[in-house]
């Protein structure tokens, strides 16, 4: 399953026992599975992933929120010293996750913005 049309190059996608992620040429896009509880292993596979990907090449990570899952705002910790991970956007059109990205963002504190369509959001992560 791709979040996006054939217009942006899909280089390789991920099934995941907590979700799945794709891995564009300038950003990531991932979606946690419904009732998961983000932890700090799951993290780090999201991380070996972008290493992988990534690695000294600056990109942006778009959480497609299809699912309810918690985050714990500890994790931002680990997240905030991704030195290449220059922008991060949340996707949703529910008004809930509207209101926990302000907390997020207080606990990421690098660039990050809310969008209602993943198309919005990757035109900011490339711009």
């Amino acid at each position: 399953m791709t979040a996006l049309d054939t217009t942006h190059t899909l280089i390789k996608a991920y099934e995941l026992d907590f979700g799945y992620i794709e891995i564009y040429p300038k950003f990531a896009i991932g979606v946690i599975n419904d009732s998961i509880d983000l932890s700090l292993e799951n993290l780090s596979d999201l991380t070996s992933i972008a290493d992988m990907h990534f690695r000294n090449i600056d990109f942006a990570y778009i959480s497609l929120r299809k699912n309810s899952y918690a985050i714990n705002p500890v994790l931002y910790n680990y997240i905030r010293e991704i030195d290449n991970l220059t922008k991060m956007a949340i996707v949703s059109d529910k008004e809930l996750y509207k209101q926990n990205f302000k907390i997020e963002t207080y606990f990421y504190g690098k660039e990050m913005k809310f969008f209602k369509s993943i198309e919005s959001a990757v035109e900011w992560v490339i711009d």
